[in-house]
């Protein structure tokens, strides 16, 4: 079965490439999933959504075509429209990950080394560390102190700012180091973010000689922009990701180059499908969520309870609240694990089975399954759930394709989808093709995060 390029069937791409651009905007501004949150709850507040909380202390019932949300910790956020049914009924749910590969720094990182300051890091999620090497970096996060505030950093993003960045050996005296196979030829250890190498001079009258006068300078510059200590590295959350804005890729304008699109290009057309929604016979849920790079594990992550809890205190606000009817509610819902697909590479091609590869331009990758192998892993959804979603995305005029990550003993990744279908819920992976995955700098097609986004709205509405 042949996939049409989805671009044929636009004879106007107006409205695409504003959707893309506005994507890019987001993308450009919001690389951590603490950003990710306070950006898609503002613009969700400016849409009528309030929190559970809110409604909660206004003794507030919710009834069809309400709107309210659920956070926690800052870094997971699920989002509510009540629907015409009840919701022992069922949902119908978007899932996607604000999480990406990165390098976070250590709890005691800061240290001087032969007159250079520099980070220590422990690289997050799956990446190819040589790829990290030489690049322009900034650090987001924030900073926790003894006495409560909290403190956000962005550093390297402003005009004129200055960026950071990991060294590498030059190619003259490579010889050894490229005789490695690829996992070893940059270590783990050795992706130290060079800071600073102005030292901190003396005072005049003073006879004391400074131990690491450059790394005195550095925690100088800190506490003079941040207020912060060398202890307050103790309870900070900070991630380095490559420095600057997301571009338009290609000579026709028709791709994005941006860092995180794993799997941010999912979640940002999965919150504007639920943004303004028309009131739906089931109550739609986007659930953005962290730690998915990472086995989806702690307090942020699609393992705990966050989610199930979110959806308790939702059905308790409507009334009818019971242990059963939540677990109905779940097992008869409907979810899209919108994640993103390995793309076709025509320069890699011996990874892919080109039959049940995912391409660029072909629209939104639906995955029946994933894991490793012999599906190890997966969420295996089932034949009539598929048909229903073929259905519901014919039915709306949204270009899709059917795929698999790669060759059978290639290798694999999975998804949250497995686990939201512990509950019984028909779940597939469902989202935007990409190239050079996990890599600092990913590849999309725009017309696939438009068809993406019209695919994840029709789903609200009819599944």
């Amino acid at each position: 079965m042949e996939n049409k390029n989805a671009w044929l069937k636009y004879d106007n791409t107006n409205e695409l490439m504003a959707f893309a651009e506005e994507y890019r905007k987001f993308i450009s501004s919001n690389k951590i999933e603490r950003e990710c949150v306070d950006f898609f709850t503002k613009l969700a507040r400016e849409h009528g959504f309030i929190s559970i909380e809110e409604a909660r202390a206004a003794g507030k019932k919710l009834k069809a075509g309400d709107k309210v949300y659920a956070s926690a910790m800052g870094k997971i956020v699920a989002f509510f429209q009540i629907g015409n049914e009840s919701l022992e009924k069922g949902m119908n749910i978007l899932g996607a990950h604000i999480d990406s590969p990165r390098l976070d720094i250590k709890q005691n990182p800061l240290y001087e080394d032969n007159n250079l300051a520099l980070l220590d890091t422990h690289y997050y999620g799956g990446i190819k560390k040589y790829q990290w090497v030489t690049l322009p970096l900034a650090l987001h996060g924030v900073v926790a102190k003894k006495d409560g505030t909290v403190v956000k950093v962005v550093i390297g993003e402003g005009e004129g700012e200055p960026v950071l960045g990991v060294s590498d050996l030059l190619i003259h005296l490579s010889a050894d180091q490229l005789e490695k196979r690829g996992n070893k030829v940059v270590e783990g250890e050795a992706l130290n973010i060079l800071v600073g190498s102005i030292p901190l001079k003396a005072e005049k009258d003073s006879k004391e000689k400074k131990k690491d006068p450059v790394k005195e300078n550095i925690l100088k510059i800190l506490k003079e922009k941040y207020g912060i200590e060398e202890a307050d590295f103790l309870s900070a959350e900070l991630e380095a990701v490559p420095a600057g804005r997301a571009k338009d890729y290609g000579l026709d304008n028709s791709m994005i180059m941006a860092y995180g699109q794993d799997d941010k290009v999912c979640a940002y057309p999965s919150y504007r499908a639920i943004e303004d929604l028309p009131v739906t016979e089931r109550t739609a849920v986007c659930l953005l969520v962290d730690k998915e790079e990472i086995g989806s594990v702690g307090a942020t992550g699609m393992h705990s309870r966050f989610f199930e809890n979110a959806v308790a205190e939702v059905f308790d606000l409507c009334g009818g609240y019971n242990e059963l009817a939540l677990r109905r509610c779940l097992s008869n819902s409907n979810m899209l694990s919108s994640d993103v697909s390995a793309a076709f590479d025509p320069n890699y091609p011996d990874v892919m089975e080109k039959k049940n590869a995912c391409y660029l331009c072909k629209g939104i990758a639906l995955n029946k399954f994933t894991g490793s192998r012999g599906k190890s892993g997966s969420n295996d959804s089932n034949a009539e759930f598929v048909a229903k979603v073929r259905k519901i995305f014919d039915d709306a005029d949204v270009s899709f394709q059917l795929c698999e990550l790669g060759k059978v003993d290639q290798g694999g990744g999975g998804t949250i989808a497995y686990i939201m279908a512990n509950y019984g819920m028909n779940v597939i992976d469902s989202g935007v093709g990409v190239l050079n995955m996990h890599a600092p700098w990913e590849i999309t097609s725009k017309v696939d995060i438009y068809e993406s986004f019209k695919g994840y709205k029709a789903f609200l509405i009819n599944a």
